[in-house]
């Protein structure tokens, strides 16, 4: 993909958590269109040590209408819990703030729409955090796919889990937009979504929790069955209480494709192919796939592009984790709609920079508690 370089699009960041401190301030060295030039958090602590670390201004929450209206900033990333995501997002936009969001996008339907909505209104580019979509390992597995080298794509399983301690904002209700569904499985959701081609058209979802009180609120573990036109399934199972997996399998009539950390962001994504049980592996370094997503989206500013995980893409997920979690309450099966995608994430997409170094966390841990 060609870069634009003729101007540096000037980005705040919104949140500084977790996710926000290991991989997205890091990735802006590794960006030649992006400048990080704001930070937004409510600690004073992370305000001050981090302004320092990366020479930038920080705000607290409250002077966000101002640093927007200043003239100082061209974009957000918005790393802020799923509930947070619309408000700041329609700030933003009637702004005129470009938008990097996060996924899950929201928490509902309504609130993908509205953001939609105001960004199209504004004329302000919105754009959904899918750093797979500019994966090499991922999108080769695109095309894998859908040069029909593994025959017809029928099945689809994957399983994605890690240990989450009580007190992360990954255990708040569902209603909040918090559990396994909304956090992991939307990544098995996505990739089932971009393998075959395609929507489901129904889902059907059990979670189970241990009787613990982290999981109080929300599920330690979902499994969900989506039916995919052309009579195809798709499994996986998010967990928050077992031991970090994240594998995906495609299962064609002629062979299978297997990745092994297929969802990771650090060190490697390993993929197997398999037809006649002959077996080709290959291995692809992860790279700053955060600094990948940053430069895409900067360059659709510049030159005018709609970015391809659109406010659209992130709603087609979101309808589908409402409906997964919507028939593991209820034990019944939930019926989807029609929902045409007319854009899909292709290998034309592919984005290489070097991994980012790891720095040290400022009042922020991983999802298992390790700071």
């Amino acid at each position: 993909m060609t870069v634009t370089n003729s101007k540096r699009i000037r980005y705040a960041v919104i949140g500084l958590g977790w996710i926000a401190q290991e991989d997205v301030l890091p990735a802006f060295a590794h960006t030649e269109n992006s400048q990080l030039v704001a930070l937004f958090s409510e600690d004073p602590i992370k305000r001050e040590e981090l302004g320092k670390q990366y020479g930038v201004k920080t705000y607290a929450y409250e002077e966000y209408d101002n640093c927007l209206k200043s003239g100082e900033i061209d974009a957000v990333y918005i790393a802020l819990p799923n509930h947070l995501h619309c408000d700041y997002t329609v700030r933003a936009a009637k702004a005129g703030v470009h938008v990097l969001c996060e996924k899950p996008m929201a928490v509902t339907e309504q609130e993908c729409e509205q953001m939609i909505r105001a960004c199209l209104e504004n004329n302000v580019k919105l754009m959904i955090a899918y750093r797979l979509h500019f994966d090499k390992a991922n999108m080769q597995a695109v095309e894998i796919v859908n040069s029909g080298k593994i025959g017809e794509p029928r099945i689809f399983n994957s399983v994605f889990s890690q240990k989450v301690v009580e007190g992360n904002v990954r255990l708040e209700p569902i209603s909040n937009g918090g559990g396994t569904v909304y956090d992991m499985g939307i990544y098995c959701i996505n990739a089932t979504r971009y393998l075959f081609q395609d929507e489901p058209t129904e889902v059907v979802a059990f979670s189970a929790s241990k009787p613990e009180k982290r999981f109080d609120e929300a599920d330690e573990m979902t499994s969900a069955i989506l039916r995919f036109p052309g009579e195809r399934l798709a499994t996986f199972t998010s967990s928050f209480g077992a031991a970090p997996v994240s594998t995906l399998v495609v299962a064609g009539t002629k062979g299978d494709l297997r990745m092994d950390s297929a969802y990771s962001y650090q060190g490697e994504l390993k993929q197997q192919i398999t037809i006649n049980n002959e077996t080709q592996e290959q291995s692809f370094p992860a790279g700053s796939q955060f600094a990948a997503e940053i430069i895409y989206f900067s360059d659709c500013v510049l030159t005018g592009i709609d970015p391809e995980p659109s406010g659209e893409e992130g709603l087609a997920d979101i309808r589908i984790i409402r409906a997964i979690n919507q028939s593991a309450q209820t034990g019944q099966p939930v019926q989807l709609g029609e929902f045409k995608r007319q854009h899909r994430p292709t290998a034309d997409q592919i984005i290489q920079r070097p991994e980012s170094q790891q720095p040290e966390l400022i009042h922020a841990a991983d999802p298992s508690g390790k700071s």
